[in-house]
């Protein structure tokens, strides 16, 4: 909802102009777009900070790198005063308590999704036409927060979902109930489907991991007309039986690539077979092998080889082999891209933020700072993040991107 012509937000902006600070123009209205339509927990009696004015400010301050909720009250606290009028804030900025129990009573479920709602709209808007052959591909993960863990229950975890290509967060759920957490990873299948109910699924091709490869997940992606490629592992040992037991050495290598990176020298090759019958798994239309050999780039030591299969429902005349290893390796952006930049820019798994929602809603607010960057072409978050740290004014002009 944009801000009104007697918005105090407009006429703060207008006094920036003034003092040479005109990138903030606009940005805080258009912020308020994705964040007004969030529910505010508290009752209204006694509220001295509208939400949409706490969310503001607690995201730009993760876009200067905060990590608690001490640094984000901390930033708001050190704002000049035009920048904090900019944000909606009033003479006495919201505290660290202020900031802690906001954050730990929002839906962060509902949180999430209208983040991610924006963040697709966004994408949408910035994304070239998409040509003849299918090019959306999204991989879906999850993530254990680690300092969440204590004497009484396990660590949250998280179920992520992010685009290939893109690397933004189109949507994260939590992994609910103590049991599912108890669980691990086995938890995630229960939240698979729901975390992608929220998206657009016709002709996406989906990428998940071993755990994910499961009869009801690829039944309910042929019913929301998206295609699908997964690893299969020992969790469906039949069906990998089957795969291995395929007459792979009497096929051709499909695709080989060779490339040295990190100190490694490494050969991919996949084959990839039709399925006519005999595969014990639901829609499957071809087979993939793919074989890694890797040793270290000074030419020492042994080669290491590793062997994967995959099954897909896509047929030759939809994905050539290029485009199956393709996705097969662009699924790990999301540990990458994402779950390992939040360890290490955020430092997330030290993060001692446990109570209520707040591990999710804190992990929601890095996963919109980390998609609007790679939005704006930011290829270096941490780098990104100490910008932002250095001048106030720059997380607020972030925002101003469409």
């Amino acid at each position: 909802m944009p801000a009104s012509a007697s918005s105090p937000i407009r006429a703060a902006a207008d006094q920036l102009v003034d003092v040479g600070l005109s990138d903030l123009v606009g940005v805080v209205p258009r912020l308020r777009e994705a964040l007004v339509q969030v529910v505010d927990p508290r009752a209204r009696r006694g509220v001295r900070h509208p939400l949409v004015v706490v969310l503001s400010a607690a995201v730009c301050a993760v876009a200067a790198g905060a990590q608690s909720y001490v640094a984000i009250a901390e930033w708001v606290a050190d704002l000049p005063e035009q920048v904090a009028a900019a944000l909606g804030l009033n003479e006495k900025c919201p505290c660290e308590s202020t900031i802690r129990r906001v954050v730990q009573r929002l839906d962060g479920d509902r949180f999430d999704t209208v983040i991610s709602a924006w963040i697709a709209q966004q994408l949408h808007a910035t994304r070239p036409p998409v040509g003849p052959r299918r090019a959306v591909a999204v991989a879906v993960d999850g993530k254990t927060l680690r300092g969440t863990r204590n004497d009484d229950s396990p660590p949250r975890h998280l179920l992520a979902v992010i685009d290939h290509q893109a690397r933004v967060v189109l949507g994260q759920i939590n992994v609910t109930g103590a049991k599912e957490r108890a669980e691990g990873k086995a938890g995630e299948i229960a939240a698979f489907a729901p975390l992608l109910e929220r998206l657009d699924l016709n002709d996406v091709v989906v990428t998940a991991d071993a755990l994910h490869t499961q009869r009801g997940h690829v039944d309910y992606l042929h019913q929301r007309g998206a295609h699908w490629v997964l690893t299969v592992k020992g969790n469906q040992p039949r069906l990998r039986r089957q795969l291995a037991g395929l007459p792979w050495r009497a096929l051709q290598v499909d695709e080989r690539r060779a490339e040295t990176r990190h100190g490694r020298r490494e050969i991919r090759s996949i084959k990839v077979v039709t399925i006519a019958a005999g595969i014990a798994f639901p829609h499957a239309a071809q087979a993939i092998q793919l074989r890694r050999r890797s040793r270290p780039a000074s030419g020492r030591g042994r080669w290491h080889t590793e062997t994967v299969y995959a099954v897909t429902d896509l047929r030759p005349h939809q994905a050539r082999p290029a485009e199956l290893a393709d996705w097969i390796r662009g699924h790990w952006q999301i540990e990458n891209a994402l779950h390992w930049v939040r360890d290490v820019a955020y430092a997330e798994d030290h993060s001692r933020v446990r109570t209520g929602h707040g591990p999710q809603v804190m992990a929601s607010l890095r996963n919109l700072v980390i998609s609007i960057l790679r939005l704006a072409g930011v290829t270096n978050i941490a780098a990104a993040l100490r910008r932002h740290s250095r001048n106030p004014t720059r997380p607020l002009a972030t925002f101003g991107i469409t």
